[in-house]
């Protein structure tokens, strides 16, 4: 997609004012989309969006909203359904770091609105429209984590990641498409914000948000159900994906284990 053909038009990013959705929002910017930028947290939004205007010279609009409640993934729903948005990125998440035995059900839930209920209404409410207008590209960021048994973090994503492949079955030869991005450990705010342990994960094994955001664009306008940013997790996925799920059950409890605060 060059500028010229893409200017004037809008792209949706959840979770938009840090991280992965940041990168999002500027990868996007300098593709000549507007942006429409959803997050919680209103000071941040306006200093993304004027950042955005400052330096790719597109329009923004911010919409504050907390995707765990009915009412802020409503007013996202409703935005879309009013408006033409040729771009969704469904990217807001958070992770809990505690076994679901002893997890507070309150967080267990609106993890679960966040990286399940949301992306799914967004997705029934704009699908509709770009299949009818003939193009349109949604990204829902998963993880590798799909691939393992980790609680439900982990199911979350792989139910993101099994929707995206039917849609992207379902829509073929529309010029709607339909991709996931599985990154790996990516240097966000992710961790910190769910207290989970990493120092012991050796430096190779993380990734740049600027690095894969830019890989999974080009891999979702290539046709890519999936984007697996990295060869390091390349490797790694093709094993989860394919090994002996005994063996894969037990290394994605190890992993959840170790990341877990005493």
């Amino acid at each position: 997609m060059s500028n010229q053909v893409i200017k004037g038009k809008w792209a949706l990013i959840t979770g938009a004012t840090a991280g992965i959705g940041e990168s999002f929002s500027r990868l996007l910017a300098e593709k000549g989309f507007n942006v429409i930028l959803v997050a919680r947290d209103l000071p941040r939004l306006n200093e993304r969006a004027a950042a955005l205007t400052t330096n790719f010279k597109v329009e923004t609009k911010v919409i504050q909203a907390d995707l765990a409640t009915d009412d802020g993934c409503q007013i996202v729903e409703d935005y879309i359904s009013t408006n033409e948005v040729e771009v969704l990125i469904n990217n807001a998440g958070f992770g809990i770091n505690k076994s679901f035995l002893v997890s507070d059900m309150t967080a267990e839930q609106q993890m679960f609105d966040v990286l399940v209920r949301t992306p799914m209404r967004l997705m029934h409410v704009i699908l509709p429209q770009m299949k009818e207008r003939g193009s349109g590209t949604v990204i829902n960021v998963s993880s590798v984590a799909a691939w393992i048994a980790g609680g439900s973090y982990s199911a979350s994503k792989s139910y993101l990641t099994v929707l995206s492949e039917s849609l992207h079955t379902e829509l073929a030869g529309t010029n709607v498409i339909v991709s996931a991005l599985a990154p790996g450990f990516t240097r966000t705010e992710f961790h910190q914000r769910g207290r989970m342990k990493m120092s012991a994960l050796p430096k190779f094994m993380w990734l740049n948000a600027d690095v894969l955001v830019a890989k999974a664009w080009v891999d979702s306008q290539k046709g890519s159900a999936i984007s697996v940013p990295g060869w390091q997790y390349i490797v790694l996925s093709s094993f989860l994906r394919f090994g002996p799920r005994p063996l894969i059950r037990k290394l994605g409890m190890n992993v959840r284990v170790r990341q877990r605060n005493k």
